[in-house]
């Protein structure tokens, strides 16, 4: 008797970025609208991640769906200061000052928080170390920038204020690349930001990049490498491109969907090649892997703060309206958007906000869903999970508490079978590049239907 065999379907490498857990596409509006002095109460606030949301920039990228807005007319950035102060006083007065409040790191996002002018970076540094405390002369300060408002006056008000890393989006040095990505920029434009941040002695620069863009091939994906190591850059992050919705890039191909999809397979075969090719090349020239997209210079001075922090288990108070804050039973922030209009209007309720005591939008996280985002947060950086944290944490191991995931992970020879003789779960080289199919894998029942559910807007 014969028996026929079905093969399992093929995995979709690159299915979302797991930046962090749970999605915002899955908070809702809080009924309870909780006190934040309440909800900080009880949590341990002496070693807090702050975070810092500009959600400004001169163009949007094609690729781009984060919550930001082009330009900022009249005294909008003013007002958005001016709201952004009245938070932060808000939360500090909510954490409290019975037990020691401190900040581990703090980082300046967006957006692009150099769209801000010199005088108004000065102004935002004073909120963080004014208003919230943050002493960001001792602790690591990430900042993002770009090209076009990588000014020589900013960024000299950053390297005086403690700004230990400056992260630049270039995403190609192949000017033909940028514009199929809808970010229109001149090469010599961006070699010039990268003199400025050099000249400003800030001890990182990050440089991102994109790989799987329409017409780039492994020459030209070299050509941009080659042009970011001639930086030395203390850190690269390779970035796949994604086409989401309501995007540039989104609207172009929203009349080819089915062209789209016939050619799902050849983007994912593209970026997976221009992938391995990207790491294999810079893990030649010196730079060690830390995750599917970060990489380090071998020899790069460590900037990441105290060993005592950590971003699985610490609390994160984030301001701004694009900004979400995490303590161990809540993450919140306010509403969520890409459409231009709706980002205009969510930024404009934000500057008329008067009262920032209450948490608005977001989702509760139970032991589950704790559970699931520690592992994440490990397991998706190289190093792995040690499994001696996780059960100190939980009382359990990730093996009681996922074992179907993670035999789907190790059929697939997503981990590393010598990692358990040193204690962690860790994946392997084909794991780490998958990286992008196995945390989705990870969400809840109730994240995806919170997800599926969300209305785009």
């Amino acid at each position: 008797m014969s028996r026929t065999t079905t093969a399992a379907p093929a995995v979709r490498p690159y299915q979302s970025y797991v930046y962090a857990y749970p999605h915002k596409t899955a908070y809702r509006p809080l009924a309870d609208r909780p006190e934040l002095r309440e909800l900080w109460a009880a949590e341990r606030k002496d070693a807090l991640s702050l975070y810092l949301h500009i959600p400004f920039c001169e163009v949007r990228c094609g690729f781009c769906n984060l919550f930001t807005r082009i330009g900022a007319p009249g005294e909008l950035t003013t007002r958005y200061l001016d709201a952004l102060d009245r938070q932060a006083a808000a939360v500090r007065d909510a954490l409290g000052d019975d037990g020691p409040v401190r900040f581990a790191a703090a980082a300046f996002g967006g957006g692009t928080p150099t769209f801000l002018t010199a005088a108004e970076l000065e102004r935002l540094c004073d909120i963080a170390e004014k208003r919230m405390g943050a002493d960001l002369r001792s602790v690591p300060l990430s900042v993002e920038t770009s090209p076009s408002t990588a000014t020589a006056d900013r960024l000299a008000v950053l390297a005086d204020r403690g700004t230990t890393r400056i992260s630049i989006g270039v995403q190609s040095f192949v000017e033909a690349e940028a514009r199929a990505a809808v970010r229109p920029q001149r090469r010599a434009d961006v070699e010039a930001a990268l003199d400025r941040i050099r000249d400003a002695r800030i001890p990182v620069l990050n440089i991102d990049l994109i790989y799987g863009i329409d017409g780039q091939t492994e020459e030209s994906w070299r050509t941009s490498l080659d042009a970011a190591l001639g930086w030395r850059p203390e850190e690269l992050y390779l970035y796949p491109l994604y086409v989401r919705p309501l995007t540039g890039l989104g609207r172009l191909g929203a009349d080819s969907e089915a062209a789209a999809d016939a050619s799902d397979a050849a983007w994912d075969e593209q970026r997976l090649r221009l992938y391995r090719a990207g790491r294999d090349h810079l893990l030649a020239h010196g730079y060690e892997q830390v995750s599917m997209r970060m990489f380090r210079r071998a020899d790069a001075p460590r900037t990441d703060g105290p060993d005592d922090y950590a971003c699985q288990t610490d609390g994160m108070i984030g301001l701004g309206c694009g900004a979400r804050s995490y303590t161990t039973k809540l993450h919140y922030s306010f509403d969520y958007a890409v459409e231009m209009r709706e980002v205009r209007a969510i930024i404009d309720g934000y500057t008329a906000t008067e009262n920032f005591s209450h948490a608005e939008v977001g989702r509760y996280v139970d032991g589950d869903e704790a559970r699931r985002r520690h592992l994440l947060q490990s397991v998706l950086q190289a190093e792995g999970l040690p499994l001696a944290d996780y059960r100190e944490r939980f009382g359990t191991s990730p093996a009681d508490d996922f074992p179907l995931e993670l035999a789907r992970f190790e059929a697939r020879g997503w981990l590393d079978a010598s990692a358990g003789a040193s204690g962690r779960l860790r994946l392997s080289t084909e794991g780490l590049a998958h990286s992008d199919a196995l945390g989705p894998d990870l969400f809840s029942p109730g994240v995806r239907a919170a997800m599926a559910a969300y209305e785009l807007k």
